[in-house]
């Protein structure tokens, strides 16, 4: 993990305990830098991180501000939609877990080859799994990862794969490109979520790449309509 993703984390984690308040100014990036013991380049990264997270938002010339409506949206059962860091990450003051309904490997059709940019010859895995946060399903998720990225178990599918691939191989993910749209629910998904057939669900498709621009991922998330929606920001000076 790089550092200035050390600070994000850590800043993230002041606000989520009050330390810095729901609407309130952050101090600023000189003080950080000093606070952190690090330059204000890598406070202004820890800060465009703390941005793309919706965690906080900037002001020309007043400063940088914690969102009101953060902590309330993580009070919120899983109703916003992951932004691509991960479910556990997103959710940091909730009880996420994993039931693994499939781990395999095999090659890669045609399809999967060309998201993930590999060749035919190049094995993947096939994942699926639910997602639970406070005991209630929360998503189903069927992923497609090459298995070059790293080695993937039952135990780590349990737990945070995003958190597994950054800590434990020291990976950095650097976002994804998404599809989201509407389809009615499949027998699977009344298997994994306990939706009715036919139900609206909220499908996100997306792949996501590391740093280097290697795609690493390419899965398909199901939601349930009830529990789901889209959250964006829209910056119109960029």
């Amino acid at each position: 993990m790089y550092k200035y993703q050390e600070i994000s984390e850590k800043i993230r984690e002041k606000i989520i305990n009050g330390n810095f308040k729901a609407g309130g100014l952050l101090p600023d990036q000189n003080q950080l830098a000093k606070d952190f013991d690090t330059t204000r380049i890598t406070i202004r990264k820890a800060i465009q991180a703390l941005i793309i997270e919706g965690i906080v938002y900037t002001k020309r010339g007043a400063g940088t501000f914690v969102r009101k409506d953060y902590l309330q949206n993580l009070d919120d059962m899983g109703n916003a939609i992951d932004k691509p860091l991960g479910t556990t990450h997103t959710h940091p003051n909730k009880k996420v877990l994993s039931k693994v309904l499939d781990l395999d490997a095999r090659l890669p059709n045609k399809e999967e080859q060309a998201k993930l940019m590999i060749t035919a010859t190049e094995p993947v895995y096939v994942i699926e799994r639910v997602r639970y946060i406070d005991n209630a399903a929360y998503s189903y998720e069927h992923t497609i990862m090459p298995t070059s990225i790293a080695q993937i178990t039952k135990e780590i599918l349990e737990g945070s794969v995003y958190g597994y691939l950054t800590n434990e191989c020291h990976l950095t993910i650097s976002g994804s490109h998404r599809i989201v749209k509407a389809d009615r629910a499949t027998q699977r998904d009344v298997e994994a979520l306990g939706v009715k057939k036919d139900e609206p669900v909220l499908v996100i498709e997306q792949v996501s790449y590391l740093e280097d621009g290697e795609p690493f991922e390419f899965s398909q998330s199901r939601f349930p309509y009830q529990t789901s929606q889209v959250t964006a920001d829209i910056d119109l000076n960029n």
